[in-house]
């Protein structure tokens, strides 16, 4: 058994479910939904113990490094398989944030050493704009109507001037 293998990799989604992905990260780009939050799952074996082991996670989009995220797995015995979830994560909203993104996968352990790598593309597509629909129900009251404000007071009587 080699040191580390690295047996599945899945992505779960709020919106889809959970999908695993290949392991050549060949093929076409996942689609994601612009705004949606997805979470990964890890699924690997190791053949020997390893002592902090950290996953590092390179974006990059347009060709230019977006971010780095590093995860510190901790310390693992010789077998498994053992599955790791890493935090949620919202992906960006925005015409400007669309496209594909490449993410490539890194595994070292305490000494730096690369036990195994993963690739995959993504591509973020734009949400048409949901408007709320108000619930079907019975329509407003009509306002009451409204009564003639009181006449202003007299001030002249039929036969002259009202005395003060």
């Amino acid at each position: 058994m080699t040191p580390f293998e690295l047996t599945r990799v899945s992505l779960a989604q709020e919106e889809r479910g959970t999908a695993v992905l290949p392991l050549d990260g060949d093929g076409d780009p996942v689609e994601l939904p612009e705004g949606g939050t997805i979470s990964i799952a890890l699924a690997f074996r190791v053949g020997e113990a390893v002592e902090g082991l950290v996953f590092e996670e390179t974006r990059r989009y347009a060709g230019r490094v977006i971010g780095t995220t590093r995860t510190t797995l901790g310390g693992y015995r010789a077998g498994g398989p053992y599955e790791v979830h890493l935090p949620p994560e919202r992906l960006p909203v925005g015409r400007g944030n669309c496209g594909v993104y490449e993410v490539t996968g890194r595994f070292t352990d305490a000494t730096g050493r690369v036990l195994g790598r993963e690739h995959h593309r993504f591509r973020i597509v734009h949400q048409p704009a949901r408007h709320p629909v108000r619930p079907a129900g019975p329509e407003r009251a009509a306002p009451p109507p409204r009564t003639p404000a009181a006449p202003p007071p007299a001030t002249e009587a039929p036969d002259g001037p009202v005395p003060v």
